[in-house]
């Protein structure tokens, strides 16, 4: 049985910055690309990042690049997200996902953790 569980969300200033963690156990996390999606309350999961396989190969949204870094560690299962310059629209519940291809669509991705809230005050 897949899982993934997220963790590091929390409550922080505009401009603050946090870390994100997901770990998955339940198959070969190595052979799976890794993405990170946002979602806020009645919209749609917003893709954030992906990472590939190996870690070489990253994408982004163009609202969050230059100020999140996605990373993957294969030998602990666990693919982090750090996040700097928080602005208040960055608030949402932060889900990491696995999928066989780095897509940008929500849909790509088969497996999902119960995601971790970010909250930005201004």
């Amino acid at each position: 049985q897949v899982q993934l569980v997220e963790s590091g969300g929390g409550l922080v200033q505009t401009g603050g910055s946090l870390r994100l963690s997901c770990v998955a156990s339940g198959r070969a996390f190595g052979s799976y690309y890794m993405a990170w999606f946002r979602q806020t309350p009645g919209k749609e999961r917003d893709f954030v990042a992906w990472v590939s396989r190996g870690g070489l190969y990253t994408y982004y949204a163009d609202s969050v690049k230059g100020r999140f870094t996605i990373s993957r560690e294969n030998a602990k299962n666990t693919v982090n997200l750090q996040i700097n310059s928080l602005k208040p629209e960055d608030t949402a519940v932060y889900y990491c996902a696995d999928g066989p291809i780095g897509s940008t669509t929500w849909r790509d991705y088969r497996f999902w953790g119960q995601g971790t809230q970010v909250t930005v005050s201004s």
